[in-house]
């Protein structure tokens, strides 16, 4: 008797791929987005978000079956990268999938011109605190009432180029 498969394969039999987030993504990404965060984005705050020039949007798919493993939405500034919104997927969270995005990102710093990784995290939001924390960024001000949702505060995070 063989064993039910489990309903995602495991992220760890493939290595993950990343590319840029298109349109047909959506609804894989709005998954991820609602389990990850009780205050999602909605698709019209992604694709708005998206249409503007600075915004970019990459996703991480498994290599064989192609599902969306996690996503990121970043914004390209004068001298820095702001990460938007970032979230993996639940079932595949702790197998190296949101390091390889950060990794990805980090890969695009130079001293010359983007020189710095910024994201905010929510107060209450430790696991993702400890996440980018081991990534290497470092908490850098408290933003009081960031959130409009919330009056919940922020911590501003950074990761510099090394």
């Amino acid at each position: 008797m063989t064993s039910p498969s489990p309903k995602h394969a495991p992220a760890t039999t493939a290595k993950p791929h990343i590319r840029w987030m298109i349109r047909r993504d959506m609804p894989e990404v709005l998954a991820i987005e609602t389990g990850a965060f009780e205050f999602a984005w909605s698709e019209e705050q992604f694709i708005r978000c998206l249409r503007e020039r600075s915004c970019i949007g990459m996703v991480c798919e498994h290599e064989r079956s192609g599902q969306i493993l996690g996503y990121m939405i970043y914004q390209l500034h004068a001298n820095r990268l702001h990460i938007l919104n970032f979230a993996v997927h639940r079932d595949f969270r702790r197998e190296g999938i949101g390091t390889a995005m950060i990794k990805k990102l980090a890969d695009k710093l130079s001293p010359q011109r983007r020189s710095r990784i910024m994201l905010e995290v929510r107060e209450t939001n430790l696991n993702a605190q400890m996440f980018f924390k081991a990534q290497g960024f470092r908490a850098i001000s408290l933003l009081r009432d960031f959130y409009e949702d919330t009056a919940e505060d922020a911590y501003l995070m950074q990761l510099r180029y090394r």
